[in-house]
């Protein structure tokens, strides 16, 4: 259901509905360019590295001056410029593909230029919400678009593999292209009146950069949810350098297995986003920030121990997918409401960039750590330190859960 205040937020419903179609597209890109690298390019495992860690690295490398420029200027325009400029990027590669022209050098530098993008465009919306639904309906907006991403998750994949068989990679990618221009436009068509960016004295770009983490640094309950983002994503960087490799060689899981394990995590945010307003009513912020990460947590060590036991491997991955992403979204509903809610208006944008730093930025670092402690001690055992170090990361909310209001 959807509060009859939003339904009649014609402004919201637009950023809503561009949203939901760039998501979907945003899918088909992150699938359909590197086929178009195996497929087109015949890609070396080396290359095929380079441009994953391209598109994770621009969070480390440009969500801090991200964050600057979101709260130097209008949201919406950065937004709209975002779109457009990604859409232009993407429709380069089915037209260098068509002319023979298109190299692994390319389609990295695209691959690049549109995860910096990608920052600048979440930074902005993360930071131009609140203009949109005010600070009373956050917690909706948020769900929604919660919602958008996991319907996203769940069509994204199978929509990809129809398309690279019925158009070909490439022109798959031209999908996405489209998208991004129906969300500009969407953008584009709100009429929501924005605040002024905040006026003073510009200070050295470095300081303000990291205005926003001394902000978060000196909120208690911002702080608490800073560090335990370090610590879980860093703990998540060898799952997300190697799960589908261990899911295939290690509990030898088939290609179709692994798919529909893959689909119930989508399945589970999406049912994360329908509950997360009634779980925050119900169970109250901090409690239901602790109880979604120690469940987050509890559930990450079912991919390790599915090695132990392997006649339920298949079992433990479609668990720990349904619940444990049903609770990383209700947890990252309510961490985006809780920020948007007690930052300042003219530091947002830095606040954002600094949590996407401290959350997306570090899997790059993690996955690093990961592939050097797999080569040592394997990768059984490199999983079940990341899976501790991910339950263990729930320990930084003790003190914001047992604060005194």
């Amino acid at each position: 259901m959807i509060a009859a205040s939003i339904r009649r937020n014609h402004s919201f419903l637009k950023l809503w509905v561009g949203q939901t179609i760039s998501e979907i597209g945003s899918r088909i890109t992150r699938e359909g360019i590197p086929l178009t690298a195996v497929i087109v390019l015949g890609a070396t495992p080396a290359q095929m590295g380079i441009l994953s860690a391209t598109g994770a690295a621009s969070v480390l490398l440009f969500s801090m001056a991200a964050g600057v420029i979101v709260d130097r200027v209008r949201r919406r325009p950065v937004m709209i410029t975002a779109d457009l400029c990604r859409a232009v990027l993407l429709t380069s590669v089915p037209i260098l593909a068509a002319l023979h022209l298109l190299s692994m050098i390319q389609l990295i530098f695209i691959a690049a230029c549109a995860g910096v993008l990608t920052v600048l465009f979440d930074v902005a919306y993360q930071s131009y919400l609140p203009s949109i639904v005010g600070a009373e309906h956050l917690l909706e907006g948020n769900r929604l678009l919660s919602i958008s991403s996991a319907t996203a998750e769940i069509l994204g994949p199978s929509l990809t593999g129809f398309l690279v068989q019925l158009i070909s990679a490439p022109l798959a990618v031209l999908l996405d292209a489209l998208s991004f221009v129906v969300s500009g436009v969407s953008v584009w068509a709100i009429r929501a009146p924005e605040p002024a960016p905040h006026s003073s004295p510009r200070t050295p770009l470095r300081r303000e950069m990291f205005e926003g983490m001394r902000t978060i640094l000196e909120h208690s309950a911002l702080r608490a949810l800073l560090w335990r983002s370090v610590t879980a994503f860093l703990s998540m960087g060898p799952m997300f350098s190697f799960y589908i490799l261990y899911a295939i060689r290690v509990l030898h899981l088939s290609p179709s297995s692994l798919g529909i394990t893959i689909a119930l995590g989508g399945a589970g945010s999406l049912c994360g986003g329908l509950l997360a307003a009634r779980v925050s009513r119900r169970f109250h912020l901090k409690p239901s920030f602790f109880a979604s990460a120690l469940i987050i947590g509890l559930s990450q060590l079912l991919i390790p121990l599915a090695a132990v036991l392997p006649r339920f491997a298949l079992a433990f991955l479609c668990v720990q997918q349904l619940v444990g992403d049903c609770a990383w979204t209700i947890y990252i509903v309510n961490e985006t409401t809780l920020r948007q809610s007690v930052a300042p208006a003219h530091l947002l944008g830095r606040v954002n960039a600094a949590m996407q730093f401290a959350s997306r930025g570090m899997l790059p670092i993690g996955a690093l750590a990961g592939g050097f402690l797999a080569g040592s001690i394997g990768i059984v055992n490199t999983l079940w330190l990341g899976s501790v170090g991910l339950l263990l990361s729930t320990l930084w909310l003790i003190p914001f859960i047992w604060e005194t209001p």
